[in-house]
């Protein structure tokens, strides 16, 4: 393969589990993001040239660091500027926790208070815009606009003390500050631990730790930092002389301040999380170490789409689940198939990214594709074009822009027929999958097609005509243009004796069906499989659909897309399980019947698993989001 807010009074819970750990922009590297997208940059201001002295960015700088994050301004008639910052930047840089609502346009925060302040929501340019001004003026924030950054000061924290202890169901560090200030989560990669060579493998740490980072905008004094200096490398004469077996990673491993900012790097064994709680009076972040880290949330994001997590039960696991509830009836909402490249089928990149390129509000990853070579695998069809034709008769969702879907398992039947009536069948169609046959390649995979396999023979047709054939030599060498008012016939192994009967000057026209029939009538597909759930009945078979043993046993992280008895349509992602890995396809499959799912398709899943709403990963951190082919976008039109 390429997931309970607590309100009280002063208190608040912020899960930053593996499903839910979304610090997206925590160095100025993510800046690049943007600037792959400048369609998002250069939208914001067409969009909101409308309002009178009116400004807007892709881009903040908190106390001196540049992260990327979507904001505007607004000078009203008696001069007040009014601030609007994304909410997902409001929650994932500066800490501020988003409460349940159930009305799109006031978005209650919590942030270091016993109050709940209420924000008043905009949507724009595929963002939510909270109003921050009253907000920012009460924490002491200072904030200027400055080109395409808005230039953000909070007053300097300290850190007093950093205090751990252990609570029944895992560690607890506690931070101590003097005063509220933005902190941000972020996951990092596994721990390479030390190891004794001579120890057995029974006794060699089994499962590794992961690196969870805490960023504070604070400083801390030397004596604090030195009760946490890292070990020395040990070289392998020394590794040697170690007691075995090896005795836990220790959950701080490093501090250290870094222009003004604090970071502690914490070593966190896979199947626990942290979940960080912000409290007042005194002013700390107590961060508890859980295997039910994931908090509870229910907020509605825009009129007919709404945001929830919670843990789901399937037998005796929990497993965290975020997904997002779309209401396809609502006029302006609509769902798209998007790709990594408009310009190509090659290509991949994170979701996060195409989304934006796109302006999509939301969406999740979708097929399967080859990581090597970055090709589809798998069926896309959008505004009643194949983008890429279906294989080994995998499940498939289809729909249409009335909120009609139809979910089965897709075979894409075309058929070349010569002057003389002679048929041939087309086995793929823009795919990246490699099988003795015939496939066939149109422009929309781009504007030149290479060799996939050695030896291949290339028909080249233009306006229904065979006007040349060409050997394709070796695999990935010679690039042959596509026709504009044509395709490519690509004839591999056996198929290649195919082209005697397909001589230059050969007039030919095309057949084009599905099976089912049904999935003809719609004018988007997206393919993956396994099928999971047909009409509240589970029809798991990822056998039949050519899945590998491997694949069908494996338990890991997955993503899906169903309709519910309502009409509305679910897209999810599911982590890994309270203490333990993520869920099997079985467990999948009961996970969405679970949810109330009349029909349910898995999606790719494992590190393509993204799940996107405005500008962020709700699902996870996006330095831990694969890049992907393609996905489902969902779009908010004015």
């Amino acid at each position: 393969m390429p997931m309970t807010i607590t309100n009280k009074r002063g208190f608040f819970r912020y899960s930053v589990s593996s499903i839910l750990s979304t610090a997206l922009c925590l160095t100025a590297t993510y800046t690049t993001s943007a600037q792959q997208s400048p369609t998002n940059s250069q939208l914001l201001p067409s969009l909101i040239s409308q309002l009178p002295t009116s400004s807007s960015g892709n881009q903040i700088t908190l106390n001196g660091r540049t992260l990327s994050a979507a904001w505007l301004q607004q000078r009203t008639t008696d001069g007040k500027v009014i601030t609007h910052l994304s909410d997902g930047a409001l929650r994932q840089l500066m800490g501020v926790d988003l409460l349940n609502t159930s009305n799109p346009e006031l978005q209650p925060v919590e942030w270091f208070s016993s109050g709940t302040p209420t924000l008043k929501a905009k949507l724009l340019g595929g963002y939510r815009y909270l109003d921050i001004s009253n907000f920012a003026q009460t924490a002491g924030w200072q904030i200027q606009a400055n080109g395409n950054a808005l230039v953000i000061s909070t007053p300097q924290a300290k850190i007093n003390n950093i205090r751990q202890g252990k609570r029944p169901n895992g560690d607890r560090l506690v931070v101590d500050l003097d005063r509220p200030t933005p902190w941000q989560v972020t996951q990092g990669q596994p721990i390479k631990r030390l190891v004794n060579s001579n120890a057995p493998i029974s006794q060699l740490p089994k499962p590794l730790n992961r690196e969870w980072i805490i960023t504070l905008d604070s400083t801390a004094d030397n004596g604090l930092i030195q009760r946490y200096i890292p070990q020395p490398t040990l070289l392998p004469k020394q590794l040697n002389q170690l007691p075995s077996p090896i005795s836990p990673e220790q959950l701080i491993q490093k501090v250290e301040v870094v222009n003004n900012r604090t970071i502690i790097s914490l070593s966190v064994p896979f199947g626990l999380a942290p979940q960080v709680s912000a409290i007042a009076n005194p002013n700390r972040l107590v961060i508890d170490i859980r295997p039910d880290a994931l908090v509870a949330k229910d907020i509605t994001w825009a009129r007919g789409l709404r945001w929830q997590q919670k843990f789901i039960n399937s037998g005796t696991d929990s497993f965290p689940v975020v997904w997002l509830e779309i209401n396809p009836r609502i006029v302006g909402l609509s769902l798209k198939p998007i790709w990594a490249n408009p310009e190509t089928q090659t290509g991949i990149a994170p979701l996060i990214q195409t989304a934006k390129r796109y302006l999509a509000v939301a969406g999740i990853n979708g097929g399967y594709f080859n990581r090597n070579n970055k090709l589809p695998l798998g069926a896309i069809r959008r505004d009643n074009q194949w983008v890429s034709g279906p294989i080994l008769n995998r499940g498939a969702i289809a729909w249409n822009d009335s909120g009609e879907y139809y979910f089965g398992r897709l075979t894409l039947n075309e058929t070349l027929i010569t002057s003389n009536n002679q048929p041939l069948s087309i086995l793929f169609l823009n795919s990246g999958y490699v099988q003795n046959g015939i496939a066939r390649y149109t422009p929309i995979w781009g504007s030149t097609y290479t060799p996939l396999t050695d030896n291949e023979i290339i028909l080249v047709v233009q306006k229904d005509q065979i006007i040349n054939q060409l050997p394709g030599s070796k695999v990935g060498v010679t690039p042959i243009p596509i026709p504009k008012d044509g395709y490519l016939l690509t004839l591999r192994g056996t198929a290649a004796t195919n082209a005697s009967k397909l001589p230059i000057g050969t007039k030919v026209s095309l057949t084009t069906t599905t099976t089912p029939a049904d999935f003809s009538r719609y004018p988007h597909i997206i393919g993956a499989g396994p099928l999971l759930v047909q009409n509240r009945q589970i029809v798991l078979n990822a056998k039949a659909e050519k899945f590998s043993d491997a694949f069908i046993a494996e338990k890991a992280v997955r993503s899906a897309i169903c309709t519910t008895t309502t009409g509305n349509l679910i897209i999810a992602a599911v982590h890994n399980r309270a203490g333990g890995n993520g869920p099997t396809l079985a467990e999948h499959a009961q996970l969405m019947q679970v949810m109330g799912c009349v029909n349910a398709l898995n999606l790719d899943g494992g590190s393509s698993t993204s799940l996107y709403l405005g500008g962020q990963l709700l699902d996870r951190s996006p330095n831990t989001a694969a890049r992907v082919h393609n996905g489902i976008g969902i779009f908010l039109n004015p």
